[in-house]
């Protein structure tokens, strides 16, 4: 299974990446919103999106949306963001993602949810 992560943020982007492949994953990794829409748009076989909200180009509240309306894909979108407020949990979940869970995060926690929404064991 691939999961793109989208994190303007090193390490951020390391410790997924690591964890990630420790989990059995294959990733993809992208430092901005457009480099995102750009896999996607050349890949159908993205199991899971990890986004960050606040990026250069394109924030991952504009990513959410041209996943859902512009591709119409039901890919599971997690976010992951340092902004710990309820309107931007809120947003967040209005334009499609399937969680939200702030920074910094438990990988621990981060791994239960993306099994949950992928529904695997």
């Amino acid at each position: 299974m691939k999961i793109l992560i989208c994190d303007d943020d090193p390490m951020t982007i390391r410790a997924l990446e690591y964890q990630f492949k420790k989990d059995g994953f294959d990733v993809i990794k992208t430092v901005n919103g457009r480099e995102a829409t750009k896999i996607l748009d050349a890949s159908q076989d993205i199991d899971l999106i990890i986004v960050d909200i606040h990026m250069p180009m394109m924030s991952g509240f504009e990513l959410v949306t041209y996943v859902r309306d512009n591709l119409q894909r039901e890919t599971p979108i997690i976010v992951l963001s340092k902004v710990n407020s309820r309107e931007s949990f809120d947003e967040a979940l209005d334009l499609g993602a399937n969680d939200y869970l702030t920074k910094p995060f438990n990988l621990e926690e981060l791994s239960t949810k993306i099994k949950e929404v992928l529904k695997i064991s």
